[in-house]
Parts: structure tokens; sequence; C-alpha cells
């Protein structure tokens, strides 16, 4: 029975698809299996062609736009329909889409969103094809131009003209002035969006015509400017936008502090203000302050804002709910403004803090009486550690994501991170080199809901062909640097810049020294070796010829000593910034025998005197010795300024000796003074030719 019934709806079914097409027949035999396939395979080919056009154009909206592309070139039918439902349409914009734009927008006649793009090499459209494009789609509510250079006032006055229901303009690259922007805002009254970006055409200086208010002005919600010379001349816009509700100005020359009073006292629904390396001052927040019901501020690389500024700001918008701030290490914000913001802002719920130094004082005030904090960002900040991580997992009950980045946080302050934060979802650490992968990993072990992302901003580059490694990062774990060591025997140069992270120390270079015994070359800068490493290298590594230690807090005159009794290939020797004095390189005369150059650079407790013991017991080395001094000599009162690391006690000593052997008895004191720093014989001669003169005057 239920065979019969679906035989009698499927027949009832092919009637009416057969009453509804006709198409010729072959005249070859069909099987009956053959033939029911074909016929279920055109029962299904039917359900989509009676499909009505309204509900294949939501099919169309559910695809991808590579897919709906593909889909179109279907039928014509489907072609026709997808046209007909498109709504958003990039274009690129050059010269040669004029006399393409009719079949386009023939059937693409329904665009509401357009973007007109041009390559910066390119010809772009100019102001008929804007206008014809205009003319085509006047239901058009987004409009985007970039890099549209050929346009002119003209063409935005056209283009306004037919699209007065446009809602969002952005427009960056482009050639155009004042009078099309006025053309906009004037004959567009439902703009709601306007984006402008490098507008070229704006003149700067007094004569800039002013932009704005227009008709636009009632609706106007967002206002983004970047990158203008002269964005004070949409300050009739700013403060005629009554209804404005997000402010956004990046790099935009001139000064805010005047602009901001105005447009505050006419604007008062503003929630949203960013402000990126922009002239403003304390003067401006105070104006922005009496904005009470903003919930969104970024101050980003404006260092002319201070804690009074930001004190100011959050006593005023108690409902401040986002705040960035990238202080650009300029410490003009920190406790001070951060406690005000603590104290008021209770229903803070996202802080980002970049180049700014806070401490356990204020925020351990915002953990508590924020208790609504969910997002933390703490960037570049060199008082921000273990015990200020602690503090943070403690009292911040609320934190969903917390991102660190280069802070000296280590393991420690991430095994705080186990049993705080109760709603903790994701951390994110980035440039933190006290924080190591086992850190890492332990945490992810002990919270496994917690979502553990850790960059250490490593590269590491081995070349095995010629053995050289060179770390190009941050500093390489002490477990790399051995496993490297250990199976690339031939390794010949190695350089490693540790950044005084500590991360590679003597179990690295001992892996180093019992491995690699073909070593030629050896470069520790920030890396603190002691006498152990140093004595296995010299020993194990008979071919090391070139060896440099640079800012080592540990090398001493001890291991100096350890170098010049066991490094026998030794040639060139480089020392800086290391606490070694004229003992270590008293060691130095004797031993070493291949050496033949040694430099010494801002290691303070070496002299000259023991420079030229040197020199002078070893004639055939070449002893360069850098004190990194910079001495300012004032020749009309005789005043020496030590502007750089220091005057050793032994040219002090000498400066203030009373005796000082001149030729000239004439020569004043000050020039005594200028010729023994100056220590150049052209200097000398010019002042005794004074002297001389000075003295035949006065005979």
């Amino acid at each position: 029975m239920g065979q019969s019934v679906s035989s009698a709806k499927l027949t009832t079914r092919r009637d009416c698809y057969h009453s509804q097409r006709s198409y010729s027949r072959s005249t070859v035999l069909i099987s009956p299996m053959k033939t029911e396939e074909a016929e279920v395979i055109d029962e299904l080919s039917d359900f989509i062609s009676d499909l009505p056009d309204e509900c294949l154009a939501c099919v169309f909206q559910c695809l991808t736009p590579a897919d709906r592309k593909r889909c179109s070139l279907v039928c014509r039918r489907w072609l026709r329909i997808e046209g007909q439902n498109r709504h958003r349409l990039s274009l690129n914009a050059q010269s040669d889409l004029h006399p393409l734009i009719p079949s386009i927008f023939s059937r693409f006649d329904a665009v509401t969103k357009l973007a007109l793009k041009c390559d910066r090499r390119s010809v772009g459209i100019g102001d008929e094809a804007l206008a014809s494009i205009s003319e085509r789609c006047p239901n058009l509510t987004r409009l985007k131009l970039r890099a549209c250079r050929d346009l002119t006032d003209a063409g935005m006055l056209a283009f306004a003209k037919n699209c007065r229901g446009l809602k969002k303009l952005s427009c960056g690259s482009c050639t155009f002035g004042a009078k099309g922007m006025n053309a906009v805002l004037d004959n567009c009254p439902a703009l709601e969006e306007l984006s402008v970006k490098r507008l070229r055409g704006i003149i700067d200086g007094a004569a800039a015509e002013p932009i704005g208010p227009g008709l636009a002005a009632a609706s106007l919600k967002t206002i983004c400017l970047k990158e203008l010379y002269n964005g004070q001349c949409f300050g009739p816009l700013i403060i005629g936008a009554r209804n404005l509700r997000s402010l956004k100005l990046f790099r935009c020359s001139g000064d805010w502090d005047k602009l901001f009073p105005l447009i505050m006292d006419q604007v008062t629904s503003i929630i949203e203000i960013h402000m990126e390396r922009i002239q403003v001052s304390d003067v401006g927040l105070e104006a922005i302050s009496n904005s009470l019901n903003l919930e969104i501020l970024h101050l980003v690389k404006t260092p002319e804002c201070t804690n009074a500024g930001l004190g100011a700001v959050a006593e005023k918008c108690k409902l401040l709910r986002k705040l960035h701030i990238d202080g650009w290490k300029a410490n003009r914000i920190g406790d001070h403004g951060l406690i005000a913001v603590a104290k008021s802002c209770s229903n803070l719920q996202e802080l980002v803090l970049i180049g700014v130094n806070p401490t356990k004082l204020s925020l351990e005030m915002l953990a508590s009486n924020c208790q609504n904090l969910e997002r933390l960002a703490l960037c570049g900040s060199d008082t921000v550690g273990d015990a200020e991580i602690c503090c943070i997992a403690l009292k911040c009950i609320a934190l969903k994501k917390l991102c660190i980045k280069s802070c000296p946080i280590s393991d420690h302050g991430m095994e705080a991170l186990a049993s705080g934060c109760p709603n903790l979802v994701k951390v994110k650490v980035k440039k933190c080199r006290g924080v190591t992968p086992e850190g890492a990993d332990w945490l992810r072990a002990n919270r496994g809901s917690l979502s553990v992302n850790l960059d250490m901003g490593e590269h590491l580059d081995v070349t095995a062909n010629d053995g050289v490694v060179q770390d190009n990062g941050d500093g390489i774990p002490p477990v790399v640097a051995g496993a490297v060591a250990e199976k690339c025997k031939l390794l010949r140069k190695l350089h490693i810049d540790g950044w005084k992270a500590n991360r590679i120390g003597d179990h690295g270079l001992i892996a180093v020294a019992k491995s690699c015994s073909n070593l030629q070359e050896l470069v520790l800068i920030g890396v603190n070796p002691t006498k152990l490493s140093l004595e296995m290298l010299a020993s194990n590594c008979q071919n090391l010829e070139r060896l440099a230690l640079c800012g080592s807090d540990t090398v001493g005159d001890a291991e100096i000593c350890c170098i010049a009794l066991k490094c026998i290939a030794l040639k060139k020797l480089c020392i800086k910034s290391c606490p070694i004095s004229d003992h270590g390189m008293e060691a130095l005369a004797s031993g070493c025998p291949n050496l033949v150059k040694v430099k010494v650079k801002k290691c303070r407790g070496v002299t000259p005197e023991g420079a030229d013991w040197l020199r002078a017991n070893r004639g055939s080395l070449s002893v360069n010795l850098d004190m990194g001094e910079h001495l300012d000599v004032t020749a009309n009162d005789g005043v020496v300024q030590d502007n750089g690391d220091g005057i050793p006690p032994v040219v002090a000593g000498q400066i203030g000796a009373p005796g000082i052997a001149s030729s000239s008895t004439a020569r004043s004191t000050s020039f005594k003074l200028s010729g023994l720093l100056g220590g150049r014989s052209f200097m000398a001669c010019t002042l005794r030719r004074l002297a001389s003169s000075n003295g035949s005057s006065r005979s």
C-alpha cells in the first residue's frame, strides 16, 4: 500500500512536471531502471526551478562572496536574481571603469553599500564617473573612497545631490577640499558616520575654509579624523553635532586644547573619545571631564597629559567603562592618576596600560574598587613584577582576560594565577623573559580551563653549513643552547646577546665547552659567565682565537687571569663594561702568547696608566683603551663638567693640580686648562699665538 501511494504521488508530480515542460525524447530504448533515475533527477531539478525568487535570494545571501559569484554563472535566472539582490559592491576605481558603469549598475541596481578603491600608481575615476554612479544608485547609504585623487569638489557636489540618503562616508587619500566636504554635509541630512583620512585638498593655515556644520550635523553620531594637517577646520562641524556619540582624532596636527572647551560646551552626548598623537594637555582633559556621559577614553601617546588631567576626568566621568593609556614611557601618568580612577570609576570594565609604570599601591586600589574589571593589559611596565601580579590574582575577582607584555615578571607570578582570579579564562604573556615555558605548562596543568598563550619573542638562527649560531632575539634558554652545542659539533662561531635576562649562563657555556672543540669565535653580551665556565672554555676550546665579553657583571680580574693563563690560541680580546681593573690587565702581559690586540671599553677600573704599562711590557700588543668619558670645558670660566660616565680620580686630580707647566707666562688659567684637556697640537699653537699677542699688547 505504501509503495502504491508513493507511486501515485510520484506520478501526479511527474504529470505536473511534464505538463509544464515539453522536451524531445530519444528513440533509443532505455531500461526501466535508468528511466526512473532520470525522472528522479528531473524531479529534483524541478524543485529548484520552482523555487521563488525571494527564497533563492535568501540562499544567495547565505553564501560566501566567492560561492555567490560562481553560483550566479549557473543560468540567466540566477545571474539576474543575484544581481538584483546584491547590496554591497566593491570596485577597482580606475579611469577605465567609466564606460562600464551603465552595464555594471544595470545588473547591480540595488546596491546600497559601495566601495571605490584605486591604486596609488593608477589614474582614478573622475567627477563624471562618480556623478554617473550616483545617478544609478540613488538609494546608496554607504560610500567608501580610497585614493581617488582625480575627484574634485564639483564631483562631490554632484554625488551629494543625487544620494541624499547617504548615512556613512569614508574617504582616504583623496584630493577634494573643504567645498566638497561641505557639499556632502549640506545635501545629506541623514549622514551618521564620517571618517576622513589624509584629505589633501584642505588648505593648511588660517586661510583654510571651515567645514560644517551643515544639515548633517544634527544626525552625525561618529566623527573620525586621521592624519590631517589642519584638523581644526572641522571644528564647526564637531561643535554643531549636538548628537555626537563618538569622536576619534588620530595624528591630527594643531593645538586641540583651544577647541575642546568649545566642543564640550555644546556637545554633551559624547560617550567615546579617542586621541592618538595629538597636541592635547591637561587643559583639554579638563574640558573633556565636563562630558559626564563619557564611557570610553583612549589616551595614546599624548605626553602632555599628566596625572592631574586624568584625575579630573576620573572625578567627573564616573560612568567610565574602558580606559586605554599609552604613556609612551614619559612617566607623566602613574599612581596618582590611576588611584583617582580607582576611587571614582567603579564601573571600569577594561583597562589597558602601555608604557605606564603603576605600582602595587595603585593596582591594589584598582583591583579592590573596580569590582567589574574584566579585561586588563599591562605592557612595557618596568614596575609590574611578581608582587603586582599576585595582588591582581588575589583581588581581581571579575577578571576574565589578562595580557602582560615586556614586564619583569617570573614563574612565581604565573603561579599566583593558578589559585586567583576565579573567572579568568585567558592569559597572554609576551616578551616577559622571566617566564619560562615550564612555568606556562605548570599553569595549564593546574588550571585546565585556562587558556595560556606564551610568546617568548625568541628567534634562533642556526646555519649548519658554516657552523654559526647567532641569537637574534631575546635570549636562548639554557636547554636550547645545550641541545645546539650537543649536536652541532662543528660550531665555529657563537654570538649570544642575553640582554641580561640570565637565561644563559654557566650550564649552557659548559655544554658548549664540552662539545664544540672547534670553536674559534665567542661573543657574550649581557651574559654572566663565571670562572668555572670560562676555564672549561679555555681548556677545551684550544682553537679559540677571538673572545668578546660585554656587559658581564661576573667577569672580573680572576676571570681575566684564567683566560690569560689557559687561552693559548687567543689573538683578539674585547672587554666592555666589565668590573675589571689594572690587575687583570697585568695578567695579559705574560699570558696568551698569540694575543695581538686587546680592546677595553667602559671598564672604569682600568686606568690609562695600566694600559700604558701593558703596552710598555708587551710592545707587540695593540692596546685600545676607551674610557667612555665626555668632558665639557668652558674656557670663559674654567669650569670642567662631566656629561658622560664620570671623571676618573686620576683625571680629576690632574685638573685640580696647581702647577701646570707652560711655555707662556701670559697665558690665562682657562687657556691652560683647555690646552691640557684638548691635547691637540693645533689648539696649543693657536692658544700660544693668542697668549703672545696678548703679551705684546700689554707690553
